[in-house]
């Protein structure tokens, strides 16, 4: 599979692919976040359950103790007990009065900084507005999580009596490392999950798109001039896919219907055009040919002396006629009836030269970049080709000064240019277009037929001729031939 390419294999191929890492990626952030939650109401419940077991401890306290149940006498009270609850629940107790003073605290420092002898307006304001008459406070120092809890302490008649604060350090270095050991597993799993759906993936991208790319394989290769294979439906494919195939079919068979009646069509019409031509060329002699016989039926005697020279005269009228007629139709069958091609070697400098010398005009030359130059060529055909090309320089030329024709063969490393130039009359531009088309010509003779059957010899050797002129300066056809 090539990659970087728009293809819709690739793109169901990548989809895949991103959507496994997508789903990975949520599902670690998920697992992440759950992580953090649930040690976050660990922390919160585990502060709750230190906080109503040392509420239960100081309530005992608070009923044993000899000292009056006042704000006044919590030092004395929690005098030397403060420390033993604190030992026993494993975290600092401090003890303010309701102003927010410090009255009593198990440590005489938390952490590195001293207590807090004063809480904070701020804290006893939202203590008070408490409904549960409790409030906790999250902080981050030193790149450590704590919460701080302030709740009221009361006596056996309700009364507050003080604010019980209990400082709790958020630990999570077991939960951290717990976390950490399930993101390397679920990393593991997913990075085996990404492999089987590369796999999976691209065999499955390839089934899907195997239907789609045969039906672009064959869309590529769709000729009109032949008979195109048709798609196979599979029934255990996907709906789509074989409707898809379906369309296809049907429109291969709607183009071969197309292409039948589009063969007949052109048929019908190039023989309703190519007897209409026969048809007018035919007249044109036979006009002549009639009106010499009527003239010969009204005016020869046979006691005119002069009879046999008048005889003679009609006779060689009408077989002027008669070979008119028969060049006509010898132009139309060679057009038509091309005779059958010898894919040869042939050298194109020689034959090109045997060709011109029939001609015995002074103002044709010729030249050659090589002594030998050989092509895949029926030799005959080849002479054709030069010599319809040549007669036409020379037929085209100009009354007021002289007509030099220059046939030139050039070469590269692939092609053979054969190049008949002239100092004619050259082409009007809106004929340029119709110069190689069958019975198109601008001459008063001739049948129209020479270029397009040396468009069709050159092109049955898979070459091309093109054309260049200058309407009033000359005409350039060029031959290029693919070198053997």
């Amino acid at each position: 599979m090539k990659l970087y390419t728009n293809s819709l294999r690739n793109r169901i191929f990548f989809s895949m692919m991103v959507l496994t890492i997508i789903a990975s990626v949520l599902i670690a952030g998920m697992s992440i976040y759950q992580f953090k939650e649930q040690a976050k109401d660990y922390h919160e419940k585990r502060l709750l359950r230190k906080e109503a077991a040392i509420k239960t401890d100081i309530a005992n306290v608070l009923r044993e103790t000899d000292y009056e149940v006042a704000t006044k006498n919590i030092s004395l009270i929690f005098k030397k007990r403060i420390y033993s609850i604190s030992t026993v629940h494993g975290m600092p107790v401090n003890i303010y009065d309701l102003n927010g003073g410090l009255r009593k605290s198990s440590k005489a420092q938390f952490l590195t900084d001293s207590i807090s002898s004063q809480i904070s307006k701020e804290i006893l304001l939202k203590l008070s507005d408490a409904e549960d008459g409790r409030f906790v406070k999250e902080f981050e120092k030193n790149e450590q999580s704590y919460r701080s809890s302030y709740s009221y302490l009361i006596d056996n008649k309700f009364k507050k009596i003080a604010i019980l604060n209990l400082p709790y350090i958020e630990n999570d270095e077991f939960m951290n490392y717990e976390l950490e050991e399930f993101l390397k597993r679920l990393a593991l799993v997913y990075a085996l999950m990404f492999c089987i759906s590369l796999i999976l993936g691209y065999f499955l991208a390839r089934y899907i798109t195997r239907s789609i790319r045969s039906i672009s394989d064959n869309l590529k290769q769709l000729d009109i001039s032949k008979r195109n294979r048709k798609l196979e439906i599979d029934h255990k494919g996907t709906e789509e896919i074989n409707t898809l195939v379906s369309s296809y079919n049907k429109m291969v068979e709607e183009l071969e219907e197309s292409a039948v009646k589009l063969a007949t069509s052109e048929r019908e019409q190039a023989w309703r055009e190519m007897a209409k031509q026969v048809a007018h060329e035919i007249k044109n002699p036979l006009t002549p040919m009639r009106l010499t016989v009527q003239s010969f039926q009204r005016r020869f005697d046979p006691t005119d002396p002069e009879a046999r020279e008048k005889l003679n005269e009609y006779s060689n009228s009408i077989i002027e006629q008669i070979d008119v007629m028969s060049n006509i139709a010898s132009a139309f069958s060679a057009y038509a009836t091309m005779p059958a091609q010898k894919n040869e070697e042939t050298d194109v400098c020689m034959v090109t030269q045997l060709a011109l010398d029939i001609f015995n005009e002074s103002n044709i030359h010729y030249h050659e970049d090589a002594p030998s130059l050989k092509t895949v060529f029926d030799r005959t055909q080849l002479i054709r080709v030069v010599t319809n090309l040549v007669k036409n320089a020379i037929q085209a030329s100009h009354p007021d000064r002289q007509n030099t024709i220059l046939v030139s063969i050039k070469h590269d490393h692939q092609n053979i240019y054969l190049t008949v130039s002239d100092k004619g009359t050259g082409v009007l531009p809106e004929n340029e277009t119709k110069i190689f088309e069958p019975k198109f010509t601008t001459k008063n003779s001739g049948m129209g037929l020479g270029l397009a059957m040396v468009k069709q010899i050159v092109e049955n050797f898979k070459g091309t001729i093109e054309m260049r002129t200058i309407h009033g300066e000359g005409t350039t056809f060029t031959v290029t031939l693919p070198r053997s």
